[in-house]
């Protein structure tokens, strides 16, 4: 089933996963405002229905996405850039709970990669690029990648990246553990939807809860997270897909999971 969102974002639905498109070739996919507003939209409605568990969010074969729209940054106050509407955006970005696969070909770059960090998994083709190029501007990257991608790929490669602007390689990517599968140029959003049917394929409490859980691990000091797993395991546990997942273990046949 296919449905366009708006005239930026598109969706196509296959089962249980929902691919968002990034369709804005004339700004480079760049994230303007209201592709930020639609694409918050989007994922709230998703994760609010039960039937959709994975989203792909992929862009072109040239660019995944790009920064900000910067006519219209430089008409905002420093307020309207610390708190706005933009950053109520980034922030609702961070708490959607449906897994995401980032299906990434040709540049990701700044609020781009910040967007492709937030998923849970980067499907990257050989051809793509990773950068954060802001300080060229003057400025640094402002929607967490100053954050995320220091975790990802370690304090060395993330300062060479936001302080020379240089773009990482795919292979560079996948070696440094930013991206987590690379994909031929031809097949990367066919990989990347195949990752998410096999995700959307487990249930969904368990796959919801494990990423809370992995996320907590970045989030919090070890006791903590490892309290966090603890109570997200044994809610697992009391799942009837656990149940039934268990059974058929030991009864030696492929379990049928309800996802409740």
């Amino acid at each position: 089933m296919n449905s366009e969102v708006s005239s930026a974002i598109l969706s196509t639905r296959s089962g249980a996963v929902v691919t968002l498109t990034i369709d804005l070739p004339e700004q480079r996919n760049a994230l303007t405002d209201p592709v930020l507003a639609e694409l918050v939209a989007a994922l709230a409605e998703i994760d609010a229905d039960p039937a959709v568990r994975c989203v792909v969010l992929a862009g072109s074969r040239s660019v995944f996405a790009s920064g900000a729209d910067i006519r219209a940054l430089l008409r905002r106050s420093a307020a309207e850039v610390y708190d706005g509407d933009r950053a109520q955006h980034w922030d609702a970005l961070r708490r959607v709970r449906t897994p995401m696969v980032a299906a990434v070909s040709g540049f990701c770059l700044g609020g781009g990669l910040e967007l492709a960090m937030m998923a849970d998994v980067i499907v990257a083709s050989e051809t793509a690029r990773f950068g954060l190029p802001e300080t060229q501007l003057g400025l640094i990257p402002g929607a967490g990648g100053t954050q995320m991608l220091p975790r990802a790929i370690g304090k060395a490669k993330a300062m060479d990246v936001v302080l020379t602007g240089r773009l990482l390689t795919a292979a560079e990517a996948e070696n440094a553990g930013l991206i987590s599968r690379l994909a031929s140029p031809e097949n990367w959003l066919e990989t990347a939807q195949e990752v998410a049917a096999t995700i959307a394929a487990r249930p969904a409490l368990a796959q919801r809860l494990a990423k809370e859980a992995v996320q907590a691990a970045f989030e919090t000091g070890l006791q903590a997270g490892i309290g966090v797993e603890r109570r997200a395991f044994a809610m697992a546990f009391a799942s009837e897909d656990a149940r039934e997942g268990l059974t058929a273990f030991v009864e030696k046949r492929d379990p049928s999971f309800g996802h409740r």
